[in-house]
């Protein structure tokens, strides 16, 4: 894990900070849906504006590919964050040139303002050296608070960090932080749950998982992969038939690293997928011609709760089933509340991550009774391949904050 310089460590009075977030928030006609990056930033904002700096944010919105389309405008944002986060911010139209260097030069101790996205410039995402000193020239020390945003080399989130001194916001801390305790250097015993459609685009990530923890719980149409593999009688379940001889791999692999797969004993199944729709239990290797396995049994969730108790250590990614049609959701909820229940008695040190993941933990209610939940999605799924990050790695460069 890099070693870095956070926020506290430096003196911001009357520096000109310029901090890079994720402000990417889901919207609709120019309202947010889902305020939780921009309630995440919070603590390092009224952090940077009681140490009195001057703060110019820097983040990207949708996928402009380098053309100014006003459909991916952040001008719409400053009211919102205002709403959610108590201080006024003000907006550039630009992030280069006359309207941020205007900006720059305007803000007092304690202003904040927001530059518009920076992928309405080509060079950002190629990460063009121009590009990012004209960024750099804009501020005194440089901030990354957006670890959902750092597994790109981009100008804001890698370039940045070689011209300026340069630290981790207080939410890329408790990312960093979390993500360690849970990986890196975790309490033993540790399981993952995997879970999700296919084992396909997760090759990487069972890799490195099964390198790392004791247990390795496989749930969704990944666990239907590796049941086939194994010989299973999978009916018309969601199923990669042509990843088999990779999924025996994978168990060859585990078996030599004495991490232990576990795989749904029953499965919740269905002739006809709908929203309470009829099912029946079966036996998951026994999945009868024209059903489907869309979600674990109970005797499945009594072996995870047996195994979640024997563990100190819990990394999360993907639901057990299709959580979103109920009834079906049962299985990764009652999932969600074993694991909070253990974390809230201080049994258990449980950190998820991963769009469906975030979006099934919302579902059950539980998302705010785990240790950490982190909102990054590619990100978070680079880093459970065990891959570099480069704006992370960015943090520790020679030219950070002293």
């Amino acid at each position: 894990m890099t070693h870095f310089h956070t926020i506290r460590d430096l003196d911001l009075k009357g520096k000109i900070v310029l901090l890079r977030a994720d402000l990417n928030v889901p919207a609709q006609g120019g309202k947010v849906t889902d305020t939780t990056r921009i309630d995440r930033l919070k603590p390092t904002i009224d952090y940077l504006c009681n140490a009195g700096a001057r703060i110019l944010i820097l983040s990207h919105f949708g996928r402009p590919e380098g053309q100014r389309n006003p459909a991916m405008s952040l001008e719409f944002l400053p009211p919102i964050l205002k709403q959610c986060w108590g201080h006024p911010v003000r907006f550039a139209t630009d992030c280069i040139g006359g309207p941020a260097q205007n900006m720059a030069a305007e803000i007092k101790d304690g202003d904040i303002a927001l530059l518009e996205n920076v992928r309405f410039h080509k060079e950002e995402t190629a990460n063009d050296p121009e590009f990012c000193k004209q960024l750099a020239a804009l501020g005194d020390v440089y901030i990354n608070d957006a670890f959902s945003a750092s597994h790109r080399a981009h100008a804001s989130t890698e370039g940045l960090a070689h011209l300026l001194p340069c630290a981790a916001g207080l939410l890329m801390e408790e990312e960093l932080n979390a993500l360690n305790k849970a990986l890196e250097t975790p309490q033993k015993p540790v399981v993952a749950i995997a879970g999700g459609s296919k084992i396909s685009t997760k090759l990487g990530v069972l890799y490195n998982l099964i390198d790392r923890v004791d247990y390795l719980v496989l749930g969704g149409g990944m666990a239907n992969t590796f049941l086939h593999a194994t010989g299973a009688e999978m009916g018309a379940s969601l199923c990669e038939k042509d990843m088999a001889g990779e999924a025996r791999k994978i168990i060859e692999h585990a078996q030599k690293k004495g991490c232990e797969i576990v795989l749904p004993a029953d499965s919740i199944i269905v002739e006809d997928l709908h929203e309470n729709a009829d099912f029946k239990i079966a036996p998951s290797m026994n999945i009868p011609d024209g059903y489907s396995a869309i979600d674990v049994g109970p005797e499945s969730l009594k072996e995870l709760e047996n195994i979640l108790k024997n563990c100190k250590t819990l990394l999360w990614n993907g639901p057990l089933g299709v959580f979103e049609i109920k009834p079906f959701d049962k299985g990764t909820n009652a999932l969600a509340e074993i694991t909070a229940t253990l974390t809230q008695q201080g049994k258990l040190i449980s950190v998820a991550g991963g769009g469906d993941t975030v979006a099934a933990l919302e579902n059950s209610g539980q998302i705010t009774k785990l240790s950490y939940v982190s909102t990054a999605g590619g990100a978070f799924l680079e880093w459970l391949q065990g891959k570099t990050l480069p704006g992370v790695a960015a943090l520790s460069n020679d030219r950070r904050a002293a």
